[in-house]
């Protein structure tokens, strides 16, 4: 799992132990099950670079298949960016994934990795009790970076954050998104979010990210 598109939303966890690589809630998996079928780009991101420090990489964006694939959802709609047709099963069962979700965002790197032919993708971890403005900027460098050089990061977070319209999302098991763009020099970034395709893609300051995945990490 673990446009008009930006409409307020709150996806919860209810009745599902939280676990360390996350899964979302089981009312999700009846919304994003059907819409597995067929994909579609995300009406926000774009592939050209745009002024004043923004950029959005080109999404072919598909919603998870069940409640606990949003690690493999969102590594596969990362790397389609780049144009890559990845088997979700397939890249599932690479990652470890299990009904618990996938453990870890470094069960995610050296995937990505692979998928692209090369070591581009780090891990980075961010302590909850540690999200200063160092480890901000870290993020927001990070993500400007791989988006610089074509990639979209993989983040796994957890808990609730509100977006830049005001609408929150809500992910107290844990979740994992792609990151595939950003404006205002990294300030704001744009998020592909696996879960539910009505939520699609939207954007959130960059501190709300990082909180948002303090306690667990990032791959850039």
């Amino acid at each position: 799992m673990r446009t008009d598109i930006l409409r307020k939303t709150v996806l919860t966890a209810a009745g599902l132990a939280a676990t360390a690589g996350g899964i979302a809630g089981p009312a999700l998996a009846a919304q994003a099950a059907p819409a597995a079928q067929t994909t579609r780009p995300a009406a926000a991101v774009q592939a050209d670079r745009k002024p004043a420090g923004e950029r959005e990489l080109k999404v072919d964006y598909a919603a998870q298949p069940n409640f606990y694939y949003c690690g493999p959802a969102a590594t596969r709609n990362a790397l389609s960016v780049q144009g890559k047709k990845i088997d979700v099963d397939a890249m599932a069962k690479e990652m470890g994934t299990t009904e618990s979700g996938t453990d870890s965002i470094n069960d995610i790197t050296p995937v990505l990795n692979k998928e692209i032919g090369r070591n581009a993708y780090r891990s980075t971890e961010i302590p909850a009790d540690k999200v200063d403005s160092k480890r901000i900027a870290q993020l927001r460098a990070d993500i400007v970076r791989a988006v610089d050089d074509g990639r979209a990061v993989v983040a796994n977070i957890a808990g609730t954050a509100t977006d830049t319209d005001g609408n929150t999302h809500a992910f107290e098991g844990g979740h994992y998104i792609s990151v595939v763009g950003y404006r205002d020099g990294g300030r704001v970034v744009t998020i592909a979010d696996s879960a539910n395709p009505d939520t699609a893609s939207y954007r959130i300051d960059v501190d709300e990210l990082a909180h948002w995945i303090a306690s667990r990490g990032y791959a850039s």
